[in-house]
């Protein structure tokens, strides 16, 4: 039985000799911007909880009270007898709020983005992403079957160039960013890739995964005019504080989706109670402007501290701070060092990341105080 799989073995090897493999570890919450690993307390800079959400009263209810009306789930998908009627009422408030004819919710970012793309594209489709594009974006593309290319990193000079280059259109073509870099914490410039998308009639697809909660008319995204992207995809599960995904779109591709989208189409409706925390998000997100602001606030701060001390942080212009390390294995060493002084900082590497580009990836909350910046700073001034 065990030559069945020492294939496995031979791939686990190979991640384990380049110091990549991963392995999981388990954490409970601690108090705010903490958290609790392996019994030691640690302040946590890892989390994706920009808005402290997570934890907040108003979130609990919202989902205690849709469990207690619609129980703990729906028992089947959408179009079989799961969609309760909270779904649509959801999706119409974020059409409203992203300027977009209708929406669609979705079980998890990357389901959204896989089933999407893989349903709107096919062979004869043209996808043109940025290279910094999540991992679940290039999943649909392969799943698609579609013609993939990739422009640098917000490279429009390049992307112009792709376009006009020599292909046989028989289908359409996608271009594809993300508004807010996950790994970078830098941003797009939707204006100029819309204009490129207007020129050569292609579909501007924006992930705003990362800018969900945290930019833009109450804190729904930097594409939120209905203008500047075709269709505008988006998650819960960080700013909003909670779980799952949507999709802001023409009603046409709604429909579309709806009878075409197979993660859809398959999968059982989100818990009730997860509709219900994201409901609650949607009432406290307009008034958290403040937060934001304090939130953008700490990332320049904490990006001044950093260049102070030689780090580099890219070109980082939001909550998320890379710091740079440069040598293979810099990386694994220093988010070592920082658990040691009871800090949480992950160190992101190959294959997430390309080869050189190993860095801890410094994901700020509004529940980081300056006091915990300064901490994190002069931990970091010891092996600056």
């Amino acid at each position: 039985m065990d030559d069945k799989f020492s294939f496995l073995g031979r791939a686990l090897n190979e991640r384990r000799k380049a110091g990549q493999l991963r392995s999981l570890q388990s954490v409970e919450p601690g108090g705010a911007a903490t958290l609790m690993v392996n019994g030691r307390e640690l302040l946590n800079f890892s989390s994706n909880d920009y808005l402290g959400l997570t934890q907040r009263p108003e979130i609990k209810e919202g989902a205690i009270s849709y469990l207690r009306r619609f129980g703990a789930g729906c028992g089947a998908s959408r179009l079989v007898c799961g969609n309760f009627s909270f779904f649509e009422a959801l999706e119409e408030r974020l059409a409203r709020l992203k300027g977009q004819e209708s929406a669609l919710l979705f079980n998890s970012g990357f389901q959204a983005n896989v089933s999407i793309i893989a349903a709107l594209a096919h062979r004869h489709t043209l996808i043109v992403a940025d290279r910094l594009c999540h991992n679940s974006i290039i999943q649909g593309a392969i799943l698609s079957r579609a013609r993939l290319l990739r422009f640098n990193h917000n490279d429009y000079d390049h992307l112009r160039t792709i376009m006009r280059g020599d292909f046989t259109r028989r289908g359409p073509v996608l271009i594809i960013t993300e508004s807010v870099f996950s790994m970078d914490g830098d941003r797009a410039n939707l204006t100029e890739l819309h204009e490129i998308a207007e020129e050569h009639g292609a579909i501007l697809y924006v992930d705003e995964a990362h800018a969900t909660g945290v930019f833009g008319p109450s804190g729904m995204g930097l594409a939120c005019d209905g203008k500047q992207a075709d269709l505008v995809m988006g998650t819960f599960g960080k700013g909003c504080g909670s779980f799952g995904a949507y999709l802001a779109c023409p009603r046409q591709v709604r429909e579309y989706l709806i009878n075409y989208g197979q993660g859809f189409i398959y999968s059982t409706a989100l818990p009730p109670a997860v509709a219900g925390a994201v409901a609650a998000a949607l009432d406290l997100l307009p008034k958290l402007d403040n937060e934001r602001r304090y939130l953008q606030e700490s990332a320049h701060y904490l990006r001044e501290g950093l260049h102070n001390l030689g780090f580099s942080t890219g070109f980082s212009s939001s909550q998320i701070v890379p710091l740079y390390t440069g040598a293979a294995g810099r990386a694994l060493e220093l988010s070592n060092y920082l658990e040691e002084q009871g800090i949480l900082g992950v160190a992101i590497r190959p294959p997430t990341v390309e080869p050189g580009q190993e860095r801890i990836r410094l994901a700020l909350s509004v529940l980081h105080t300056r006091k915990h910046l300064d901490r994190l700073l002069d931990t970091l001034a010891g092996r600056a």
